[in-house]
């Protein structure tokens, strides 16, 4: 069942897909943040991605106790949004080898993130005081002040100084000898020395 597809057919069936979508993003950013720890260099980087991972279990407990409040089966919906977010940060960071100007990459994932749970828990919250459910709001309004917080944690560092250390890295000039094998390289294949 995806987004606006024939098998959502009333609001109710809406929030719960909406409430299974943020499920299975939550669970695969779990996955990830152990990931995004071991790759980070700045320590207070390390330090926000490990809380960060302590609130998203909290998270997964309170969706489980939403989906048993609205009776429904605690349960994900995959969701291609989270999964492109989270694929694309790990193919950045793959291709970084510079460990100062990967902390920025992986705030700039992190933020992607935080974004797509942030605009998933803002919709549900308002979703959830339409259908009459201010008691799973406010449960919901807790994950969504989390993240909103975390952004502006993750925005802070990167502002304070991981930002402005990546940008101040520039690449290493080639050695004498390496510029050497690369000319050599460059007449080899018949690429004119400039």
């Amino acid at each position: 069942m995806g987004w606006f597809s024939s098998d959502i057919d009333t609001f109710d069936e809406l929030f719960v897909h909406t409430l299974q979508d943020i499920y299975y993003a939550e669970h695969q950013i779990e996955k990830s943040l152990p990931d995004m720890i071991e790759k980070a260099s700045d320590a207070e980087l390390k330090k926000g991605f490990r809380m960060h991972l302590k609130q998203t279990k909290g998270q997964i407990k309170r969706l489980d106790r939403v989906f048993k409040m609205i009776k429904s089966i605690p349960q994900g919906t995959k969701c291609p949004a989270i999964d492109g977010i989270l694929e694309e940060a790990s193919e950045i960071a793959g291709e970084i080898e510079d460990k100062v100007v990967l902390n920025a990459a992986l705030i700039a994932a992190a933020q992607a993130v935080e974004h797509y749970e942030i605009t998933r828990y803002g919709t549900l919250v308002a979703w959830a005081k339409v259908i009459k459910r201010n008691d799973v709001a406010k449960i919901l309004t807790l994950s969504l002040k989390e993240e909103k917080a975390t952004d502006k944690k993750l925005g802070g560092i990167a502002k304070r100084k991981i930002n402005a250390k990546a940008a101040a890295r520039k690449l290493k000039k080639p050695s004498r000898g390496e510029r050497a094998e690369n000319a050599m390289l460059a007449a080899a294949a018949g690429i004119p020395a400039i």
